[in-house]
Parts: structure tokens; sequence; C-alpha cells
């Protein structure tokens, strides 16, 4: 499993930091200016008197891209070849089609151009209520944890329950929570299989939990204004917080754990076909796999020598730990726990399926 953070402590840590750090904002999209000067583009934000400048994210240049409805290919062009005609193109749209945004920034930099119905589910609180209810959980252990720039996740396991796949292969029962601040998905309660023999995360896409980010739109406003914690949301963010707390108490079920398992059992008996670089090349293309991810696949597949199914899903799995976006990580350990649950039969293999969907979008296509 891909490692992050060095333990808990760490992460509550840059949680607390980003939450002193961070800034959100209601604005009219009148009162804001985008330009862009060697590649890079700023946007300014008019506060009363005062002007707020800030960098603007990867993501959230696409998800302006988005809300203008201009392809995103024609945008990175314009980025990169014809920054004015990008900045005119942004300034004249959202002045032109005013609407109020909510602006989510950290370190200088704006990191989420959201709807104003934007419900903030913050890491930070998610952390206060979700950490208590796993130390109390008997056996269970973060094995990993990380914060990046769209995403928080805790990786758990619980060590009591375990059983074989086959004699020495041993497996436990786990789970993964994940939320996204910046608008890429709900908060996530995932079941998770930890391999012992090589330290490998599977994340099954069956059984797992999700809670959206959808609240009630803030009051109208012509003028951009900082936007702080709202009290009347409270006793809503008490009870959501509850039935994630809820969830989460009850995530390492027994019997749906023992039932994966023997799907993996199955998958060992289900053959991939005899040429293990084409078998590799067909999952690439079907889910959007890179070169170097591809090549990492097929490296941990022919060292393993088990050219059935159960050995693909490791081959993926294992490739997890060496790829080095925490994000992409854990895309590739969801996509073991669908080549496990959907199967891998050769003529199944096509180009309609990509990883991202069935992920809920959480990283854009790999480079």
């Amino acid at each position: 499993m891909k490692t992050g953070k060095k333990d808990v402590e760490e992460l509550y840590l840059e949680l607390e930091r980003e939450r002193a750090a961070r800034q959100d904002f209601i604005a009219d999209t009148r009162s804001l200016t985008f330009s862009t000067k060697a590649g890079v583009t700023s946007v300014e934000v008019a506060i009363k008197d005062d002007i707020m400048q800030y960098q603007v994210s990867d993501l959230a240049h696409r998800q302006i891209a988005d809300r203008l409805q201009i392809p995103y290919k024609y945008y990175e062009r314009m980025l990169r070849e014809y920054p004015k005609l990008l900045d005119d193109n942004i300034n004249g749209w959202l002045y032109k089609n005013p609407e109020r945004r909510m602006l989510r920034t950290l370190d200088g930099r704006l990191r989420a151009f959201l709807s104003d119905r934007y419900r903030r589910l913050d890491n930070l609180e998610l952390a206060d209520h979700i950490l208590p209810v796993i130390k109390e959980m008997k056996g269970c252990e973060v094995v990993s944890c990380e914060i990046t720039a769209t995403h928080m996740y805790l990786k758990i396991i619980n060590k009591t329950m375990k059983t074989e796949v086959v004699p020495g292969d041993i497996v436990q029962a786990g789970f993964v929570l994940s939320n996204s601040e910046v608008g890429l998905g709900a908060v996530k309660v995932e079941p998770l299989i930890y391999r012992l023999v090589c330290k490998n995360g599977m994340i099954c896409k069956d059984y797992a939990h999700k809670k959206y980010h959808t609240g009630r739109q803030v009051e109208d406003t012509d003028n951009a204004y900082e936007l702080y914690s709202d009290a009347t949301l409270a006793a809503d963010d008490k009870a959501y917080f509850l039935k994630v707390r809820d969830i989460v108490s009850v995530a390492v079920d027994e019997s749906k754990f023992l039932l994966t398992v023997d799907k993996m059992r199955l998958a060992r008996e289900d053959a991939t076909g005899e040429n293990p670089i084409q078998t590799v090349e067909l999952l690439g293309d079907k889910y959007l796999l890179t070169k170097n991810e591809r090549a990492s696949i097929l490296r941990h597949f022919a060292l393993n020598h088990d050219f059935s199914r159960y050995g693909l899903v490791n081959a993926v799995t294992r490739s997890a730990q060496d790829n080095p976006d925490y994000n992409r990580a854990t895309d590739l350990e969801r996509l073991g726990g669908i080549l496990l649950i959907d199967g891998l039969v050769s003529n199944k293999l096509s180009r309609s399926a990509d990883l991202h969907k069935v992920a809920e979008k959480t990283l854009p296509a790999a480079a």
C-alpha cells in the first residue's frame, strides 16, 4: 500500500495548519479579474476596499473551463500560446453571465472554483469525528494517511479480522475513508483488503458508502465576502458527521469481507490468457494507464509468475506502491477491486470504460 504521512499525528498537524491558512469567499463573478503572465494565471478578488490575489491551481483552471463551457484542450492552448485571449474569455464570460461562486483558497492559491451551494465538509472536522471512533474499534490501525491537493485519505485495517486466500497468503479486512474539500467527490467509506505478503491494499467498490457535499444556497450579495463557519448549519453538520461515524463503526463487516475473499479464491482459477504483455496492454487501454503504470504492472505480473486474474489484481495493487502520486496510487488500488469484482476476460476488455469514471473522477486522466 502506498504510504503517505508518517502517522496520524503528522496528518493532524497538517490539517490544523491548513485550517489556519485557508480562506473561503463567496464572490460575484463581476468582482473577479483574471490575468495570465508567463504561463501563470492569477485572480484578483475585490473584497470591500481590499484586493486579494491568488494563483489559480490546475484544478481551479479545470473547474473554470467546465463552468464556462470552454473545451479544456482549447483552454490549455490559450494558456500556453495566447494568454490574453484566455484572460479575455474568462473575464468576459464571468462578467456577461454573472453569478455567485464559492472560492476556496489555501497558501496563496485558488484551489477550487465551486457553486455557492457547495457544502463545506472539511477534513479537520471529519478527522475530529472519525479518529476517536477508529481508536475505539478493537484491532483497528491507520496504516496509511495523506492529504493531497484534492483529497484526504485514512486507510485502516483490522488486525483481528483476517483469513487465508490460500495457505500462507493472509489478508486482513479494513476500509478507506476519503474526503474532498474541493469538489472532487463525496465523503466515502470503502472496504479495503490488505494482503500481508506484499503489503498491497485493494479497495472494493462493492459495499461502499457515500455522503455528498450539497447544502443550502448562501444569502445573496453583490460583493465578495469571506465565508466563516455558518452557525445555522451546526446542527446539520453534527447530524451529518454522526451518520458518517455510524458508517465507519460498522465499516469492517466480516460477512462482506469473507464474500470478497471468496471472490479472490475464484479469481485464482480465472486465467487471463497466454500473453501477459497483451493482457496488460488491453488493461492499460481500457483504463487509460500511462506507460510507466503499464510497465510497473507488467513487471510485478511477470515476477509473481501468476497469470490468473488474481495475479493481475495483485500486480495492479502492487504497482500502486511505485506510483509517486498518492491520488493516482489510490486509483490503482481501486482498479484492483474493480478487476476482482467485475472480472477480466479478454473479450470483456474494451476502450469504453474509464477508471476515473468508476472512481468518480478522482483525478483527470494521467499524462
